[in-house]
């Protein structure tokens, strides 16, 4: 190589080199403009102008929530609105009855981990359930109005009276069934109870809505109202299959004690459904003079009648009825062994737990799972192990069977397996299991009802708000 050569290669080096500097210059003076850039606020990055959050936030102060919205969801997705204006958006979806809109937001202001404010969250749960009254859907707002019912909530008064006017049966006795439930709180606290709706609904066509308004407004009824005590007694005279029971024991609890006799009679008449609405009421109504009738019931050739009759015993509630409930935990029928189960534990005898582990070794399913109930019942701590096996079988029913077993309040130690249920597959379990959290009653069930807020199937979203309802405000109770 001469000197020359050398030369041009030194030379064709360094302009190499000089290319490469240039090259890591320019990509750091591009880097550093980003930087600059996203730290400047320009637009798309950093908080919120500050103008468009006035105007959100006076939008939804004045009540225009569909236009706070609408400016909200036009937010570049890189901008971080404030505390205060995601708290404008919340109760703005809120208002509008989006509250699965609300959720993501709810779940931004309250990261997992932290607190959850009560008024907060009651307002989201509260939404979920009002929001779905209309649904064109029926199991929909049958979900809806059983939330309601369950819950008696009285901000939801207006909604359960609207239900009375609903094309489904089912959406009208649930509605019913909720009147009657704000009216029994209404009672015990000295408010005005809604007692004209409930006597509107005695004209209803369907029988199950009668029968619901019937029931509610023999306990929360006003004895002096004569029209009404009219209206109940043409029911009973009527003779209409179970209305002319239930009719019956409105009067009673309102002072009519002629109309026991006909009662304890209507549950020796041949037909089946007018026996077990008499003894469904006896079992309900506690008189000493009945419980014969009703322990000799278990031993009826209809297998719903034994079912009823099992039910009832395990209501009245009185130990000496264990024998009978011995007798039917042997019955053929499952479903009247499973019943007899339950209606055992709820006799509160220690010594009875040797025939229900018995039975928690049914091969019928739906058996076991009232064992375990009647275990749990009885503080048996192992139930709850029973119930974990039972919540692996192959058949939704079944697990549906287990999550109601554990439905129990003051059950602390049930909330793992039910945490596990509320993520099953299938639909079935996971509503049993929404359900169960509520009547469990305990504040370390609101982190897995609130991921059911977000379940694909709207009963299921409702059911877990319901409960978390019902949650708070065992809280509250506690705290007060």
């Amino acid at each position: 190589m001469t000197a020359r050569d050398c030369q041009r290669l030194r030379q064709s080096r360094l302009v190499a080199a000089a290319l490469l500097l240039w090259i890591g210059l320019a990509q750091l003076a591009v880097a550093g403009q980003a930087s600059g850039n996203s730290s400047s606020g320009s637009p798309g990055q950093g908080p919120v102008p500050i103008p468009i959050e006035r105007e959100i936030l006076a939008a939804a102060k004045g009540g225009h929530h569909d236009r706070a919205i609408r400016l909200f969801e036009t937010l570049p997705a890189g901008q971080t609105p404030s505390n205060r204006l995601l708290e404008a958006a919340f109760q703005s979806y809120l208002r509008l009855g989006q509250a699965e809109r609300a959720l993501t937001i709810y779940t931004r202001l309250v990261p997992a981990g932290r607190p959850d404010p009560p008024v907060s969250l009651r307002d989201l749960a509260r939404s979920f359930i009002s929001g779905h009254a209309r649904d064109p859907q029926e199991y929909v707002r049958i979900a809806a109005y059983t939330a309601m019912a369950e819950v008696g909530d009285a901000t939801m008064l207006p909604l359960l009276e609207d239900g009375l006017l609903d094309s489904s049966l089912l959406v009208r006795a649930r509605a019913v069934e909720g009147l009657g439930r704000v009216g029994e709180r209404a009672k015990r606290a000295g408010k005005p109870m809604p007692t004209t709706a409930l006597k509107r609904a005695l004209q209803d066509p369907a029988p199950p809505v009668r029968i619901a308004a019937l029931t509610a407004l023999g306990d929360i009824g006003d004895p002096t109202d004569h029209a009404t005590l009219d209206t109940m007694t043409q029911l009973a005279r009527a003779g209409e299959g179970p209305i002319h029971v239930f009719a019956l024991a409105a009067l009673l609890k309102l002072g009519h004690a002629q109309a026991l006799e006909e009662i304890i009679n209507a549950a020796t008449l041949p037909e089946p459904d007018v026996r077990m609405a008499a003894i469904g009421v006896l079992g309900r109504l506690k008189r000493p003079a009945t419980l014969s009738l009703l322990a000799q019931s278990v031993y009826d050739p209809e297998e719903s009648v034994r079912a009823f009759a099992a039910g009832a015993l395990g209501e009245f509630g009185d130990p000496s009825a264990i024998g009978a409930l011995t007798h039917a935990m042997g019955d053929d029928s499952p479903r009247v062994r499973s019943i007899a189960a339950v209606s055992v534990g709820r006799l509160g005898l220690a010594h009875a737990k040797p025939l229900l582990r018995q039975a928690a070794r049914d091969p019928v399913e739906l058996v076991r799972a009232g064992a375990v109930e009647g275990l749990l019942r009885l503080g048996e701590a192992d139930a709850v192990l029973l119930a974990a096996e039972l919540a692996k079988h192959d058949s939704p029913s079944a697990r549906s069977a287990a999550a109601q077993a554990l439905g129990l309040a003051g059950n602390r130690r049930a909330l793992p397996v039910l945490e596990q249920l509320l993520a099953d597959q299938q639909p079935q379990p996971r509503l049993a299991a929404a359900r169960a959290l509520g009547k469990v009653g305990d504040r370390a069930g609101l982190p897995p009802l609130k991921k059911a807020l977000a379940d694909n199937d709207p009963a299921i979203r409702i059911t877990a708000a319901g409960s978390v309802l019902t949650v708070l405000a065992q809280q509250s109770r506690e705290k007060g």
